[in-house]
């Protein structure tokens, strides 16, 4: 169970680290902060959010990084689309991977857990050995 619980952790700088993966693969290209004035001008930025910049008639997308890869991420409006379509896709996937089974097994024996609580009255025998006698009132 702790291997699963290790396993399961993830660093902050490999969430931001994934994230800009994803990113790269939506069409934001990655422009590294190479002079004191890029690292100064970065270091200002918002870190890891969305930045919009309109610039005539076209729209960008900024995503500074100082923590992970000292960098920007820049793209149009498609890459941000993109982007956004993955995580969009990643979050129902998600929530899917969290809906409830059902679960189906003749040896469970639902009447060994006992009532579940004020308002429970109604059981249905399919579940399994249900004893009325061991629950009054039932």
């Amino acid at each position: 169970m702790m291997a699963s619980l290790v396993t399961g952790c993830v660093s902050e700088s490999q969430q931001i680290q994934s994230k800009e993966d994803h990113l790269a693969a939506a069409g934001f290209a990655v422009k590294a902060a190479s002079t004191p004035k890029q690292q100064t001008m970065l270091n200002s930025l918002p870190q890891h959010r969305f930045i919009k910049r309109v610039k005539g008639d076209k729209v960008f997308y900024v995503y500074a990084d100082t923590a992970v890869c000292d960098c920007l991420y820049v793209g149009d409006q498609a890459a941000y689309d993109h982007y956004q379509q993955y995580r969009q896709a990643k979050a129902l996937a998600d929530e899917q991977q969290m809906t409830a089974i059902e679960y189906q097994n003749a040896e469970w024996d639902w009447g060994g857990w006992g009532p579940w609580g004020p308002g429970w009255t109604a059981w249905n025998p399919a579940w399994g050995n249900w004893d009325p006698g061991m629950y009054p009132g039932w």
